[in-house]
């Protein structure tokens, strides 16, 4: 049983930011930044690309208020919402989750960079589109 599975079946304590019959949310143990929490379903899935558009759209709505709550009450100025898809990403608990990182200023303790590479546009779309 993944960890997360545990922690929703009650097995495994955790501090609770919310819960419904579908969704939990928790603060992440590592708290790379004041509020960091985990949204997932209490549904098993090990990626969101495995999720029924549905519960994935819930997931996402609920995500939504429950940032909007930790931005507000805990002062922060911004947030990053992340979810990370398979290892190569960084998902290291293969459960859906989605990561609200709230943003104090730009030395918190986390840094997205994104890096240029020049590639043909094209033949990129090209390679998306194909059947």
């Amino acid at each position: 049983m993944c960890i997360f599975c545990s922690i929703i079946e009650g097995n495994i304590p955790s501090k609770k930011v919310y819960e419904d019959d579908e969704i939990l949310a928790i603060l992440d143990i590592s708290q790379t930044t004041k509020g960091h929490t985990l949204v997932m379903p209490k549904k098993h899935y090990e990626n969101f690309l495995e999720m029924p558009a549905e519960e994935f759209g819930r997931l996402m709505e609920k995500t939504k208020d429950i940032a909007a709550r930790v931005v507000n009450n805990l002062h922060a100025n911004g947030c990053n919402i992340l979810i990370n898809t398979n290892e190569v990403a960084g998902q290291t608990v293969m459960h859906t989750h989605v990561h609200i990182i709230p943003r104090y200023d730009e030395n918190d303790s986390i840094s997205i960079q994104f890096n240029e590479n020049k590639l043909d546009l094209d033949e990129v779309l090209k390679q998306i589109n194909q059947d």
